[in-house]
């Protein structure tokens, strides 16, 4: 394995309720490779986005450290964070929300570019916005209008095109095509890969639509509550998934067949509560492969060949 662009370890970010912690992210170690596109899959409130959100510091991590190009970002200040986000990008999970209203896409898209000093004079701050604009598939003409006046499809380029002013290095996307239709899902990847060629990005792609994370990913991180369970090869983890959560979490992907019947369903129970997490492996309660160990001592990541690796007791028993 080649060194990491991005190097997450033992992130952790705990939330007060009246409750207890929330353990949202609970010790993800993760590590994003230059020039590829790594899928982050799992349950809804399982931490994707908060795990992003804390990898940016857009939330502060409860714990961790987090390296870019072998500096770590949590030990940043508030300076030099704002320099390295001109390294990192972020593409938010709902257009609608995530643009200012009351600014025009030519003042959204121009703040960045102010911010990080990347442009002088009002003519190559026209230039940039124009160019921005036109790798998104948008016009000049876009520049005067606000949010409102946009479609879902055109508020999210323009928030793709915010992200890729600064010029980053890597690219974290957070569900960036769930609130569209799936015309304007398939423009908007086209435009991402297209983009991400052209620039050389890297990618961290967060979704729950499984098939298109097998579309697009070179690599798969799977996610259950908080934790990191099972990381690979795109085709080598679909073809076969070690940890009982990936297995049943394919299964549960519909299919266009009319005479496919599921007899029943691939995940039952429910997900535990991340304030107060089972003992052992956070999956037992629902695993239907579970063994004693499962329920009193936690797996860690284990590497099952070259760029494999799942926390699971009875994958790594079944492989020994």
């Amino acid at each position: 394995m080649t060194d990491p662009l991005l190097e997450i370890v033992d992130l952790k970010k705990y939330f007060n309720s009246p409750k207890g912690k929330v353990k949202a992210v609970d010790g993800v170690d993760l590590n994003i490779l230059k020039g590829e596109t790594l899928g982050l899959v799992g349950e809804s409130g399982c931490g994707k986005s908060t795990l992003v959100r804390a990898t940016l510091r857009l939330i502060e991590p409860t714990d961790g450290k987090v390296f870019l190009r072998g500096e770590n970002v949590l030990a940043f200040s508030r300076k030099r964070l704002v320099e390295a986000r001109g390294q990192m990008g972020m593409v938010f999970q709902d257009p609608h929300s995530s643009l200012n209203p009351r600014m025009t896409v030519a003042e959204i898209l121009r703040r960045p570019l102010k911010i990080h000093n990347l442009v002088q004079g009002k003519g190559q701050i026209y230039n940039r916005t124009v160019e921005l604009l036109e790798t998104m598939g948008l016009s000049a003409e876009h520049m005067i209008r606000y949010p409102h006046e946009l479609s879902g499809g055109q508020k999210q380029r323009v928030g793709v095109a915010r992200a890729l002013a600064v010029e980053p290095r890597i690219l974290l996307l957070d569900e960036p095509t769930s609130a569209l239709d799936v015309s304007v899902q398939t423009k908007i990847l086209k435009l991402l890969r297209n983009t991400m060629e052209r620039l050389d990005l890297t990618y961290v792609f967060i979704s729950h639509d499984i098939n298109l994370i097998r579309t697009i990913s070179d690599r798969i991180a799977v996610m259950y509550l908080g934790k990191i369970v099972e990381i690979g090869e795109v085709d080598e983890v679909f073809a076969d998934p070690l940890h009982p959560y990936t297995q049943g979490l394919f299964k549960s992907v519909p299919r266009p067949d009319p005479e496919h019947n599921i007899r029943k369903p691939p995940l039952t129970g429910e997900v535990p509560s991340p304030i107060d997490p089972p003992a052992g492996c956070n999956f037992a309660p629902r695993c239907p492969q579970k063994i004693q160990q499962c329920e009193k001592e936690e797996p860690n990541l284990k590497s099952m060949g070259k760029d494999r690796e799942v926390a699971c007791w009875v994958a790594t028993e079944k492989n020994v």
